[in-house]
């Protein structure tokens, strides 16, 4: 004959046998009005003399209620049903000072509410917090023992319980927490590109070239990582930037992509980035777009065939102004637009009339003495001015005449084919052709420096007097042109 089953028998049946072996004979079973839903695997109630706490098995977790009080209190445990499910996991505040200190063993130390106070091999404390998320379980350090108090990691905890009730996974929204302020210090490519800029500007000569610096990076690098860290910068990133603009603009892409390149190797240097750069030409980025040589036709500075120079400069004769004087000395004297219109009376040299341009105003940083011919010292103001002024001033006075001064006047004079640049190719085409000097008598009337280093170390003349006889023959040339070229012939043989 079967065994007779007791009710404590018939409520627990299907019960974990651990949670069952827990509960012991302390619990007195009985059916709770309210508690019959399906979803609750059992129900069972603790008759104490102070209280009556109805503890409910729900899938993975137990749930306590006071069922004494007034207002029903209730606290969610995490643990799993098969666990220990004594007054560890029902109970708040279970640690005190003393106990703390009198804990010498390894160990997890339960509070309760999931604060537990792990005792490592060493001897070390911290303050864990336990919950599962996601039917993961999860181990969240709240501290050591000796940076937080019991009070506080108490608070800590009931904080990551509220975060839980919300639905809110506690740790991984104090990793996000991190994250987000480690990204207001992480470097930018904006921050980067305007340190390195601040700290080369000083050897750009040209204005123009640091304005140039920070419009390109504005137009087309900063929408698309200027906020991004230096550090994540990719080749894809890079592809992003370049590809809309290599055949549609290739001069600005080609100095986009340079202008990369220094910012990221100046971010690597500084340790804000490793490994290779991205925006590296040769063996990377000349895989992935075509070379603009071989789709672009170089165009040089439009200029003016030798043959026509005698005809221009009557015509250029006739206009008044400061800026037809300035391009007349720019014509004769072969040099640069900056270098004429920076040009100061105290950089000329009445007696030898030679023009004296320093190192700073020079491409090539070095300075440079042009012998002034009966042509070009015409094209001087008369009398020439005394002290640190400019030679050719703009409307305004006491202000150098404006780069693009001798670029509107050629547009009026009908001659936009043309640019003042260009007529160092006029000269030294002619120095060619229509004379027997030296080509590098010519590269120096031009100031070019050799690009053969040890040939730049050993030519230390600068043929100032040959210079000046080829100034005065080109001058001659733009004046009469048949005379000048008998001269120059002859001179030669």
């Amino acid at each position: 004959m079967p065994r007779r089953r007791g009710p404590r028998a018939k409520a627990t049946e299907g019960w974990p046998s651990g949670l069952r072996r827990t509960l012991g004979k302390r619990v007195c079973v009985k059916a709770y009005r309210g508690f019959e839903s399906h979803s609750l695997r059992q129900r069972f109630v603790r008759e104490c003399p102070t209280r009556s706490i109805l503890t409910c098995a729900y899938k993975h977790f137990v749930e306590t209620f006071d069922c004494s009080r007034p207002s029903t209190s209730r606290t969610i445990c995490e643990r799993n049903v098969g666990e220990d499910v004594g007054l560890a996991t029902r109970v708040l505040n279970k640690l005190t000072t003393l106990k703390i200190a009198k804990i010498r063993d390894r160990g997890m130390y339960a509070d309760g509410g999931g604060l537990y106070l792990q005792v490592a091999a060493n001897g070390s404390r911290s303050w864990i917090f336990r919950y599962r998320s996601a039917d993961r379980e999860r181990y969240m350090g709240l501290g050591s023992l000796q940076a937080v108090s019991l009070a506080s990691a108490r608070a800590n905890a009931q904080a990551c319980r509220s975060k839980l009730a919300v639905g809110t996974d506690p740790l991984a929204d104090r990793e996000s927490n991190r994250a987000k302020s480690a990204d207001k210090n992480i470097a930018t490519f904006r921050d980067c590109a305007e340190k390195y800029i601040s700290a080369h500007e000083v050897a750009w000569r040209n204005p123009k070239h640091r304005k140039q610096w920070r419009r390109t990076l504005e137009t087309y690098v900063y929408p698309v990582c200027g906020n991004a860290a230096v550090s994540v910068v990719t080749l894809d990133t890079v592809c992003k930037i370049l590809e809309p603009i290599w055949v549609a603009k290739p001069e600005t892409a080609s100095r986009v992509r340079g202008r990369i390149e220094s910012v990221l190797d100046w971010a690597r240097v500084k340790g804000l980035r490793s490994g290779d750069n991205p925006a590296r030409w040769k063996g990377l980025l000349d895989k992935i777009f075509p070379a603009h040589s071989q789709f672009r036709k170089i165009e040089h500075h439009a200029s003016l065939g030798y043959e026509q120079i005698a005809s221009f400069i009557k015509d250029l004769e006739r206009k008044p102004g400061v800026a037809a004087d300035a391009l007349n000395f720019l014509i004769l004297t072969a040099a640069r637009t900056g270098e004429v219109v920076g040009a100061r009376a105290c950089e000329i040299d009445a007696h030898s009339k030679m023009w004296t341009v320093p190192a700073d105003r020079m491409k090539s940083k070095r300075e440079h003495k042009v012998p002034l011919s009966e042509g070009a010292w015409r094209t001087l103001p008369n009398p020439l001015p005394a002290g640190d002024v400019f030679l050719f001033q703009g409307l305004g006075g006491g202000k150098p005449l404006s780069n693009m001064a001798m670029l509107q006047l050629l547009r009026r004079m009908n001659r936009g084919d043309i640019t003042a640049h260009g007529f160092r190719a006029t000269f030294r085409t002619w120095a060619a052709e229509q004379t027997n000097v030296s080509r590098e008598v010519a590269e120096a009337a031009l100031a070019h420096v050799s690009g053969d280093k040890v040939e730049a170390a050993y030519q230390r003349s600068d043929m100032f007097a040959k210079r000046r006889e080829l100034m005065d023959a080109w001058s001659n040339f733009c004046g009469h042109q048949q005379a000048a070229g008998q001269l120059l012939m002859s001179a030669a043989s």
